[in-house]
């Protein structure tokens, strides 16, 4: 049995309608504002910050997304490979459990959207409860336990990543024979440093991405080709 982990960016996604943000199309590209309303300084102090963040997930195209292609090859291959499996996103979608990949596989290491937290107290719940009070008309719904100020449950740009999250995905980079990436531009530490630190720990390295990476000099082997076409392909070789 092979141990196997697949890092994946939001390249994986774009095939079911969610845009990526530093691609030549991507959010950051064609609106540079947008990332205030994902940045947690801004997003805490002003209100209508956090009214156009509630809007944009409103509006959003990110909930009502489906899996694709990409993201069913990773959940046969998890059924049917014999191989042990670990997906790492980047990804706060969920569409890799939506697509059938077991939950407990699956390591989000920038939250989830699904979710809302209370900053204050940090009570959760659903993220479609928070937006049937934005349809109802409140425009910065506020946390019903305290009165605290909510946001999804994902790391906003400012925010550090969980170290317990952190801390299982290097031991995972660690450990892995095989770490598949796939569309992450492997810009943003440290998530994207996990692709080094497997390589330094004797993984076969793979990047499957449209634009070239910082890690492409140290991979085994770079694949350019669509994610959609590409990585079923390259899954029914690691079988």
């Amino acid at each position: 049995m092979t141990m196997v982990a697949i890092f994946t960016g939001a390249g994986i996604s774009t095939d079911s309608g969610i845009p990526d943000y530093r691609g030549p199309n991507g959010v950051w590209r064609q609106d540079p504002e947008a990332e205030r309303l994902v940045t947690y300084g801004p997003y805490m102090a002003d209100p209508e910050i956090r009214r156009l963040s509630w809007r944009m997930r409103l509006d959003g195209p990110v909930l009502g997304a489906e899996p694709n292609v990409a993201h069913r090859a990773i959940a046969a291959y998890e059924r049917t490979s014999g191989n042990a499996l670990r997906v790492i996103t980047q990804n706060v979608d969920g569409l890799h459990q939506a697509s059938g990949v077991s939950a407990r596989k699956v390591l989000e290491l920038h939250g989830s959207v699904r979710s809302v937290v209370c900053t204050a107290c940090h009570a959760r719940s659903s993220m479609e409860e928070a937006l049937d009070r934005v349809r109802a008309g409140e425009d910065d719904p506020a946390c019903r336990a305290c009165g605290g100020i909510l946001k999804a449950a994902t790391v906003m740009f400012g925010e550090r990543l969980d170290p317990v999250v952190l801390g299982t995905a290097l031991s995972i980079a660690k450990a892995t024979e095989v770490f598949v990436v796939v569309g992450s531009s492997l810009q943003v530490n440290p998530a994207a440093s996990l692709a080094g630190i497997a390589a330094e720990h004797g993984a076969r390295l793979i990047i499957v991405n449209a634009e070239p990476t910082p890690y492409d000099p140290v991979a085994d082997e770079v694949v350019r080709e669509p994610i959609g076409t590409a990585l079923p392909a390259l899954l029914g070789r690691l079988r």
